[in-house]
């Protein structure tokens, strides 16, 4: 009797082990910055400039490990040092190299057990459904992302914000048995093929391209720079809505708090829908056409952001926004795979993620010295207005076909290697 495909077990696995490392904590820091501001008297530029300068210390992490370890036991060591940094974030002082150290620690545990080793993971599953399977997992990221924005703001304003940071640190340790007991890196491992079929995929028994390989494809720089546009743009916006809100007039903290909760729980549940409708879309037309549109979108959402006054509620913003950037991030690794092959993801997501995180973290710092010279956000935001608008041209530049439509010859998986 043919067994039951596993594949679909790993993708619910997935969907919860990336929602956890980096739904919960990623999308949720923001929420703290006006609480270091107040307490510690912090300048805003200091206060966003943790996650820039670790991504720049970071930037050897991807190359040099992710490629060499099972994605699993990525997951385990990152999701450990995530939790001693948000441990760190609750216990410290004034002492601002001492912040800078502990998102260095954030920064490695978000690249080894952020997106690449459950984009690896999902990859190796599934080729007909990759698509449909990616945007499974990403959901995990917003419903996680949601609940720990829900949480956050009784946690914070009941127990105060440092056991609210050393709560959602401790929620790391939730990824552990999935990752060391469901999940499995490929389905070679258990005797499978992707997406439950009787024989090898076509691009089964292609090696992984080299780095310098990737490095000589203009593709390849066309993907780097228009991911890092838009990922960039996003994270100015997540950064910064909730001063930006302030900005606009809403100075009362409770109240303040309250419209960044209903913000963020509104973009996160809309990425849901985004991740789920735009997988499908990816498995059943051009992918170059679907992620140029959704680039596109993410510039468009930047205006609705700076009309948002009180005493209105962002809802038309968030749920664009929300849409537009769950399906961003993951036609990422889509796109990636069918540019250059599944089996050179890990390589090539190894450099984009770690450039992509420049883009995430300093973008975001350019708005922080942008609004300080200029005194409002309408400068600052229309300069990540344009660099989405890049982002969004790269992607189009792109050719339809890649190195994954092509046909190579099959073989028969081979026996599971050691891990390291």
């Amino acid at each position: 009797m043919r067994q039951k495909f596993y594949g679909w077990w790993v993708t619910f696995a997935v969907f919860c082990t990336f929602g956890i490392a980096v739904g919960i904590p990623y999308y949720n820091m923001p929420f703290f910055f006006d609480y270091y501001k107040n307490t510690f008297h912090w300048p805003i530029h200091n206060i966003t400039l943790g996650f820039p300068i670790a991504a720049l210390l970071t930037l050897w992490v991807g190359p040099v490990l992710v490629p060499r370890f099972s994605p699993r036991k990525l997951i385990v060591a990152g999701t450990t040092l995530t939790f001693f940094a948000f441990l760190g974030f609750g216990s410290m002082n004034g002492n601002l190299w001492l912040y800078y150290a502990f998102w260095f620690l954030y920064t490695m545990g978000y690249i080894l057990s952020g997106p690449i080793p459950h984009q690896i993971v999902i990859s190796q599953w599934f080729r007909r459904n990759r698509g449909t399977a990616m945007g499974i997992a990403y959901v995990g990221v917003g419903v996680f992302g949601s609940i720990g924005s829900y949480i956050v703001k009784p946690l914070t304003e009941n127990l105060g914000f440092r056991n609210a940071l050393m709560i959602l640190g401790s929620l790391m340790f939730l990824a552990w048995p999935l990752a060391l007991f469901v999940i499995r890196d490929k389905p070679a491992d258990v005797g499978q093929f992707p997406d439950g079929d009787a024989q090898a995929n076509a691009d089964s028994g292609v090696a992984p391209r080299s780095f310098a390989y990737l490095l000589s494809k203009w593709q390849f720089w066309m993907l780097l720079v228009g991911s890092f546009c838009s990922i960039g743009a996003i994270g100015a916006i997540n950064q910064h809505m909730k001063l930006v809100f302030r900005d606009a007039g809403f100075t009362d903290q409770s109240i303040l708090n309250s419209v960044w909760r209903i913000a963020s729980i509104l973009i996160l549940v809309s990425s849901i829908a985004g991740r789920l409708l735009i997988g499908r879309l990816a498995d059943k037309f051009p992918m170059k056409y679907v992620m140029t549109a959704t680039y596109f979108v993410v510039a468009a959402t930047i205006p609705l952001l700076l009309m948002v006054a009180p005493p209105a509620t962002p809802y038309v913003f968030a749920v664009i926004f929300g849409f537009a950037m769950g399906a961003d991030y993951m036609l990422i690794p889509l796109m990636a795979a069918k540019q250059f092959g599944v089996n050179s993801l890990a390589r090539a997501m190894a450099v984009i993620l770690p450039i992509n995180t420049i883009g995430q973290t300093w973008v975001p710092e350019g708005v922080s010295a942008l609004r300080e010279h200029f005194g409002s956000y309408s400068v600052a935001m229309g300069a990540v207005l344009t660099v989405a608008m890049v982002g969004a041209v790269a992607i189009a530049l792109l050719p339809r076909h890649g190195l994954d439509d092509e046909t190579f010859p099959v073989q028969e998986p081979q026996p599971a290697t050691t891990e390291r």
